[in-house]
């Protein structure tokens, strides 16, 4: 902790100092029915931040008896106004407590200040504040049915339930504010699971949700293994529909367990996304921009640029005035205000990334910048330039999860199918990057890609408004927007005899 008893906010320190944290079930702070604990670490240090208290079976049956109760009882009771009024409140006070939770974040994940100071938790309040505004608009309609003129019909949007929602460790209160958003705004329930190595800022939300004063057992928030707990969520015949964003792998074991008895499922899985550079494209834009598709969050970001593109006729010159540019960037920990990249979240992140790093330079690509781990104490992997790739490599073809990009030439003259097809080999399917000042290209080519988002002569931007996910093995329905209502809903027909 030398790292941060200086600069950390008493909120923050009071928080810590309050360990074990508890389980947030049925609108209390209770204890793990087995009373294990687990520790967070600060992956700047190694250090151990506090405990949290371990999950297991027992604690999900607990938190889905306290989510159900509140379904039937006070919040299906609560008119749209209401429920509108509470998640808007909710957002206020995370408002309120933006400084802390930015450090708490930090402190837990690695990530930069600067990052969840202006990027992390203000996108949690617009998400909030956006979806406080769906809860009274989002509704079926009177539908004209031509066979049957004496027959009123019309369709109503009913919430689903009981929702299990389980988060990963990259974003963590961020992905807490995509899953709880909509599932709130259309009447569900929710025991949310944050990651094992990220759990305290959903923890901390959950004190806002209990201030705010949302009914106990709308919200609860457990913390756990996924093998144990996010197991016995997605085999619970209470929970009616499962919503996950982690890693292709798990998202195929969950996509089985839930098919026992049919639970609604939606994925947002992991990435290989491309980032194309064409020559017309604009380096005082695209420069920075690839550099931000990959070095954001150190790279921990399933739609990361990982895969760049270059035009034969600029590749020497881009790479190596990219490369310069990498290389200025501060590594550090996350609380110093000048750090642009972290530390990566765990040991078990460091040494994955660390053996793609090796298995780069095994076979043939050429590290412009970076390429080394860092030594000392933390996590740290520096932003990382691999020249010379090639489709055949692992770095190529994997999910590195980390600050590390591998760049290589294209030579398209007039045409763009070759490189088109090259960015979509892949099994993935998340995000993708076009740079070109010619806006008849740009759209060919983002009509072309098979990705759920493409960023023109930009990357890694994100709105409540836009939705967000995945084609091919990166999953399937969506988060935010209007869309991600209806993830969260059953439609009903219903017709009314009139005679």
């Amino acid at each position: 902790m030398s790292e941060t008893t200086e600069k950390i906010h008493p909120k923050v320190q009071d928080f810590l100092n309050k360990a074990p944290r508890k389980l947030f079930i049925g609108g209390q702070f209770i204890e793990s029915s087995s009373g294990k604990t687990f520790k967070s670490v600060n992956p700047a240090t190694g250090d151990d931040l506090c405990e949290v208290y371990e999950a297991d079976e027992r604690d999900i049956d607990r938190a889905v008896e306290a989510a159900e109760k509140a379904f039937h009882g006070p919040w299906s009771k609560m008119s749209a106004s209401e429920r509108s009024r509470l998640i808007w409140k909710l957002a206020d006070l995370i408002e309120e407590n933006l400084e802390p939770m930015a450090q708490l974040e930090t402190l837990d994940n690695g990530k930069p200040i600067r990052e969840t100071k202006n990027a992390d938790v203000p996108l949690v309040i617009d998400h909030f504040r956006y979806y406080a505004g769906w809860v009274n608009k989002f509704s079926g309609e009177v539908v004209n049915n031509s066979m049957h003129p004496n027959i009123f019909t019309y369709t109503r949007r009913e919430p689903i339930g009981v929702c299990g929602q389980i988060i990963p460790w990259n974003f963590p209160l961020l992905m807490a504010a995509w899953k709880l958003g909509a599932a709130l705004a259309t009447g569900n329930v929710v025991v949310l699971k944050s990651a094992q190595d990220t759990p305290l800022s959903a923890l901390y939300l959950a004190e806002l949700i209990q201030e705010a004063g949302f009914p106990d057992g709308v919200v609860n928030i457990i913390s756990g293994s996924g093998r144990i707990v996010g197991t016995a969520m997605t085999k619970h015949p209470k929970i009616r529909k499962i919503a996950f964003t982690g890693s292709t792998e798990v998202g195929k074991t969950i996509m089985r367990d839930a098919s026992y008895d049919l639970k609604r499922v939606t994925l947002e899985l992991g990435g290989k996304s491309p980032n194309i550079v064409f020559p017309d494209a604009d380096f005082s834009k695209a420069i920075p921009g690839a550099l931000h598709s990959i070095f954001f969050n150190q790279g921990q970001v399933c739609s990361a640029g990982s895969r760049l593109f270059v035009h034969k006729k600029i590749y020497d010159n881009f790479l190596s005035d990219m490369a310069n540019e990498a290389s200025k960037l501060k590594v550090g920990p996350g609380l110093e205000e000048e750090t642009q990249v972290g530390p990566l979240v765990s040991a078990k992140q460091f040494e994955t990334v660390r053996g793609y790093l090796e298995k780069g330079k095994e076979e043939g690509a050429k590290p412009l910048t970076g390429g080394v781990p860092k030594e000392g104490p933390g996590y740290f992997i520096p932003p990382t330039i691999f020249a010379d790739a090639n489709e055949h490599m692992t770095i190529v073809r994997e999910e590195i999860f980390g600050p590390v990009v591998a760049a290589m030439p294209f030579d398209d003259d007039e045409q763009i199918a070759d490189v088109v097809r090259r960015a979509n080999d892949s099994e993935y399917g998340l995000g993708a990057g076009v740079w070109t000042t010619d806006v008849r290209k740009a759209h060919k080519v983002a009509h072309a890609l098979e990705s759920g988002t493409v960023w023109v002569n930009c990357y890694n931007l994100f709105d409540a408004a836009m939705p967000f996910g995945g084609f091919k093995q990166s999953g399937f329905g969506r988060e935010m927007g209007k869309y991600a209502l209806e993830m969260y809903t059953e439609v009903k027909s219903v017709w009314v005899n009139l005679h």
